[in-house]
């Protein structure tokens, strides 16, 4: 399948140039051009793809986009003021707009995106609409990979192609504060914006909390002024997202005075009883997600669909299928003790989970933490504080350590509890780490493994190795098994 159609030609993106090639695909990543691809030399974090022009060539480039003078070269060369800028825009041309085409649903927050697209998707169903995210992208027909939350524009643009190419109507993406910041989405306008919570995260890429939440709130700049807005009430910023509100505003929280009230919730180990109100109506039901913080994100996920149009009670008849894969994923290890994966990685989601965890009838819960390197390094003793305060014994490990030493990011964490607390140790091989919390774990106790929920990758200093917690866990408790 040809996405978007049909492929392009050069001078279908660029009239004015006097060269004329057939295009297959965009590529950004010399080490990922094949033959026939138009090579964007954007400019990285750490690199100018400028400099990779060459190599591009040679694995069969046949054209380029430049900003800036490469000398003579072989294949037809567009010069534009910034490739970066660029991008997404000549990605919407070459995939023939596919955001256009679809019902664009863009979740942003600190923690619970994942979750809360992944409830859109199930609620509107898989059929008609696509995600993309953490967990990568998927609609009924397929599922891939995906190397961001929010991917760079020429594969954002070319997942959301895919949709349209699969019947879908709707797309529910995870829109991070990087990708606005990095400008992946600015060509981008979106029919429903939603935001679960704002607290401090990603400081080591914006500087400071106000170009954080700045970043954050254009998503609801980019909102259709005849689209909906979806506010969390209860949240601290909720008057700052209000101000920055493009389209129609929604609320969701505890109080009479939104839109869908949380009136109140229970919660047990498997499953969280419900009552919402909406337009005076009251509806009570049964949710198969745990924890506080995902009523909330089931109640954002159900408001943007009510401003769909969808009804309260199609809804309701698809809130049992939910299910989000390595967040609160309870694993079948038949133990006495219970095993339990989530990507919960922030201060804030952190201590909602364990505060969720303890209510539950366990007696210890061992936790499994690291903190990614070339990330925000002032988060990293925070992690630490709050993970041994709330949970019966802590296990840091290494999380992406990139070009890092995980041994200083794991000394990081641990910065402010010497001497303070002994509840912790670290152990900085990751399998090892889980390895020692299966071990270590007796009747009744709960193993948490948090960071990474099912993600399959660890990026050490010189490559990227498939890595699953969940897959890792499994192999601990065989391992422990056989040692009887």
């Amino acid at each position: 399948m040809v996405l978007g159609g049909k492929m392009k030609r050069l001078k279908e993106l660029y009239p004015e140039t006097d060269q004329d090639v057939e295009l297959k695909n965009i590529k950004i990543n010399s080490k990922e051009v094949e033959e026939g691809d138009l090579f964007v030399c954007t400019k990285g974090v750490t690199a100018d793809r400028h400099d990779y022009i060459d190599d591009a060539i040679a694995r069969g480039a046949s054209a380029a986009v430049i900003s800036h003078d490469v000398g003579e070269k072989s294949i037809p060369l567009v010069m534009v003021e910034d490739t970066n800028k660029e991008l997404p825009y000549l990605c919407q041309r070459f995939y023939n707009y596919p955001d256009h085409k679809l019902t664009m649903i863009g979740v942003t927050g600190t923690d619970g995106k994942t979750s809360t697209t992944t409830i859109i998707q199930t609620l509107i169903g898989s059929d008609q609409c696509g995600y993309i995210g953490t967990n990568g992208r998927s609609c009924a027909k397929f599922s891939g990979d995906n190397p961001n939350t929010t991917p760079d524009a020429h594969n954002l643009y070319k997942y959301l192609a895919e949709f349209v190419d699969y019947d879908c109507k709707y797309a529910s993406i995870e829109a991070s504060s990087e990708a606005f910041y990095r400008g992946r989405l600015q060509a981008m306008e979106f029919d429903i914006s939603a935001i679960t919570n704002i607290t401090s995260e990603h400081l080591n890429i914006h500087g400071s909390f106000e170009n954080y939440l700045e970043s954050k709130l254009m998503l609801f700049k980019q909102t259709k002024k005849d689209g909906y807005s979806i506010l969390n009430h209860d949240d601290p910023y909720y008057e700052d997202c209000k101000k920055a509100c493009n389209g129609n505003v929604l609320s969701y929280g505890i109080g009479e005075d939104n839109d869908l009230q949380i009136q109140s919730f229970k919660l047990y180990p498997d499953h969280t009883d419900v009552v919402f109100v909406y337009k005076g109506e009251t509806y009570s039901f049964v949710s198969p997600m745990m924890g506080d913080f995902n009523v909330y994100n089931l109640a954002c996920a159900m408001l943007c669909c009510l401003a769909l149009g969808f009804s309260f009670e199609e809804l309701l008849n698809r809130v049992g299928e939910i299910k989000v894969s390595g967040r609160l994923e309870l694993l079948d290890t038949k133990t006495p003790y219970y095993v339990m994966v989530d990507y919960a990685h922030t201060p804030n989601g952190i201590s909602k989970l364990l505060n969720f965890v303890h209510t539950l009838n366990i007696n210890r819960s061992i936790v499994v933490i690291g903190q990614a390197g070339e990330r925000d390094y002032l988060k990293r003793p925070k992690v630490g504080n709050v993970v041994v305060e709330n949970a019966s014994y802590a296990i840091f490990t290494y999380e992406d350590p990139r070009s890092e030493d995980p041994v200083d990011i794991c000394n990081d964490i641990v910065a402010e509890l010497k001497d303070k607390y002994d509840n912790y140790e670290i152990v900085v091989d990751r399998r090892q780490a889980i390895q020692k919390a299966i071990d270590m774990a007796e009747e009744n106790d709960m193993v948490l493994i948090l960071g990474k929920g099912n993600e399959t990758y660890q990026k050490l200093k010189t490559e990227t190795i498939y890595f699953n917690d969940i897959e890792e866990a499994y192999q601990a408790v065989e391992n422990r098994n056989s040692q009887k």
